[in-house]
């Protein structure tokens, strides 16, 4: 099938896509159309599940149009306008935060969930979500204004500014009691900081570490990492699609949580094709709140 490309999803994890080097997928090659989830219009089509007219969200690449196997993309029963929804909170970083923090944090009524990057397009979801579930949520972002957005707008518990405070000190005061389980988008020294203060019995949760991907000497790993050993704790990695299968349970109830409210969609939409590079380097200098996706044309054009 054609797919004409309405919208372009812009996620961390594309600087590691760019890189040579072992990896869950392989890189993109020099020359290559840049690897890009995205959404659009089906505007010619062979397959008998979809046909023209029909929105698509898939592997599109950065792109106006893309020839697609209709077995490789999903249908979105919606209006243009909520598209970037199905890039965020319905698309891959809503499955990154429901089955990362339910599968591996596994967060039981009356714990605290810690969650780095909380302002980004995983981190808010993850923060709601372990509110969902009886927890309190505190969340580490950079600025005042995304402290305020996750307090406000999001109803966390509290929130560490990394810009404005040291980290390990104010995880000492926002968690007394300790870190039950900690939501890693960053890596670096905001790790090492959760890492000194987990409770016993503790669940690191491994998605990114989107601090470290643009370093020139290397990744920083955790220096406290012994803390897992003496608070019986546990660290673990995950990519998404090891949760392919179960897709359609978590879409279900994250549509749940959207439709009743119990949800908040956050998109930070930029526009033109021609801004796709300066506006992913966004994305590395923490200048986005919730999910940042690129539009590139109107329903009609």
């Amino acid at each position: 099938m054609l797919v004409k490309v309405l919208y372009i999803s812009l996620d961390p994890a594309m600087r590691g896509w760019m890189s040579e080097g072992r990896s869950y997928i392989p890189p993109v090659g020099i020359g290559e159309v840049m690897r890009a989830l995205a959404a659009g219009r089906v505007i010619a089509s062979k397959h008998e599940r979809l046909a023209a007219g029909d929105h698509v969200t898939g592997l599109f690449g950065v792109q106006e149009y893309a020839l697609v196997s209709g077995d490789a993309v999903m249908k979105v029963e919606a209006p243009p306008s909520e598209l970037p929804v199905h890039l965020g909170t319905l698309g891959m970083p809503g499955m990154t935060a429901y089955f990362g923090l339910l599968d591996i944090g596994r967060p039981v009524v009356g714990e605290t969930v810690v969650v780095s990057g909380a302002a980004g397009a995983v981190g808010g979801l993850v923060g709601q979500i372990a509110k969902l579930k009886g927890c309190r949520a505190v969340g580490i972002a950079g600025g005042g204004e995304k402290c305020g957005h996750l307090l406000s707008e999001l109803d966390f518990d509290a929130a560490i500014d990394y810009k404005a405070e040291n980290v390990e000190a104010a995880l000492r005061e926002r968690c007394p009691d300790g870190i039950d389980v900690y939501f890693d988008n960053v890596g670096g020294e905001v790790l090492d900081a959760a890492l000194a203060n987990l409770a016993r019995n503790a669940r690191v949760v491994i998605c990114g570490a989107i601090s470290q991907y643009n370093a020139s000497n290397g990744f920083t790993g955790p220096s406290n990492y012994m803390s897992l050993l003496v608070n019986h704790a546990s660290m673990t990695g995950f990519v998404v699609t090891d949760y392919a299968d179960r897709y359609a349970d978590g879409l279900q109830q994250m549509a749940e949580w959207l439709r009743s409210g119990k949800l908040v969609s956050r998109e930070d939409i930029a526009e033109g094709l021609e801004r796709f590079p300066d506006t992913l380097l966004r994305l590395y200098k923490g200048e986005n709140t919730g999910k940042l996706v690129l539009k590139l044309a109107e329903e009609g054009e």
